[in-house]
């Protein structure tokens, strides 16, 4: 007898995540699909981590986060953001961005509840939605700057809107909220019980002098807010899966009361080593810079080509119109492009639930310089 499971998430399938970097792998082409960097992290972490390792720093972590790391975390948005988190009542570390965007929703939504979303949205927000018993509402950003109109937010709002989820730096578009976006968010919540996850995991990538526009520099915002990070954007790291989730007491002790049943606790040595690394400010201030060049070596290196680029404004991911070469569907001409030209991308449609039609592809240029320049080439060459 075969048994079957009534899915949960019927309408899911594999995340075009895995399925580009298998198709990659399968052509032996250049993976510029998955957001991931194809160089390794700097040494002297993995050095603090075997330090802790051998220090037997081996059992469990408490269920919050090494306090040491919930300290260095307090440490940072104090400073760049003013804001005081109490690192024993507002600050979670968590297995991943993904966890701390999974708690958050499992925590605050209810069956009925409806959750804003803006499209393209990163594939995981409306699944964590669904198993909540929540309905997604989703919201598509205006192309081709993808920026958010406020006035169809509003409209959006019902008595059942629960929450607004926020992401910036954006994946995968690269824009940025700006101080304008941050007033009319102001002014939609403004005496609501709306909640906000704001996905923030590339607040240290963000280019051309802008400024981020983290909802914990706004205390009225901060106040009914999770704000999700991750150190494996940071610090390159993306395999050790440890981000963290701040909120205020009453919003961080539902949270962890979920967490605490997913995961638990995180990776006891690598918490430890990230929080004498953080104690390095200049290693993840700079990290701004270090991706700007890429970005303006891809770009640069593609200014022949024809794709057309706005430039990515935050992330390390980089639009490219290629309206000029063929009409293809995103998704059919990313796979011919992974097959015949040995260049893989994501088809943004995916990241939406209504027809999309933009002729746009996501290229990940989070790669040491040659792998660059061999991908540009290739793409020169269409």
């Amino acid at each position: 007898m075969t048994m079957k499971l009534k899915s949960k998430l019927p309408g899911q399938g594999t995340t075009i995540f895995t399925v580009m970097s298998r198709l990659s792998n399968e052509h032996g082409a250049i993976n510029l699909s998955q957001g991931f960097p194809d160089f390794d992290i700097d040494p002297r972490i993995i050095s603090l981590v075997e330090k802790f390792m051998r220090a037997g720093k081996n059992q469990y972590a408490p269920m919050q986060g090494a306090m040491e790391l919930r300290e260095q975390i307090s440490i940072k948005i104090r400073e760049m953001y003013g804001a005081n988190l109490d690192p024993v009542s507002e600050i979670t570390v968590t297995a991943g961005a993904t966890e701390a965007l999974f708690t958050a929703v499992a925590c605050a939504v209810c069956p009925g509840d409806e959750v804003i979303i803006f499209e393209p949205a990163y594939d995981s927000y409306a699944p964590s939605i669904l198993l909540a018993g929540g309905a997604p509402v989703p919201l598509t950003m205006h192309y081709p700057g993808y920026c958010i109109d406020w006035n169809e937010v509003k409209d959006a709002i019902g008595n059942k809107t629960r929450m607004i989820i926020i992401n910036t730096p954006h994946n995968p578009t690269g824009a940025v909220l700006t101080e304008h976006d941050i007033s009319a968010l102001l002014d939609i919540t403004r005496g609501t019980d709306i909640l906000i996850l704001s996905d923030e995991v590339y607040e240290h990538i963000i280019f051309d002098g802008r400024r981020h526009e983290s909802m914990s520099r706004y205390p009225e915002l901060a106040s009914r807010s999770f704000v999700v990070g991750s150190f494996g954007k940071t610090y390159h790291a993306t395999g050790w899966k440890v981000g963290y989730c701040t909120a205020p007491r009453t919003l961080s002790e539902e949270f962890q009361k979920v967490h605490q049943y997913i995961t638990f606790a995180v990776n006891t040595p690598v918490q430890l080593a990230l929080a004498e690394f953080m104690e390095r400010r200049e290693e993840y201030l700079s990290v701004s810079a270090f991706y700007q060049e890429k970005r303006d070596l891809f770009l640069s290196l593609l200014k022949n080509s024809r794709f057309r680029a706005v430039p990515s404004a935050g992330t390390y991911f980089q639009m490219l119109d290629y309206s000029d070469i063929t009409d293809m569907p995103d998704t059919a001409f990313a796979m011919e492009l992974t097959k015949k030209h040995l260049v893989a991308s994501i088809p943004p449609s995916v990241f939406y639930h209504r027809r999309n039609d933009h002729l746009v592809l996501r290229f990940c240029f989070a790669k040491r310089d040659e792998t660059l320049k061999k991908a540009a080439e290739k793409l020169c060459a269409i």
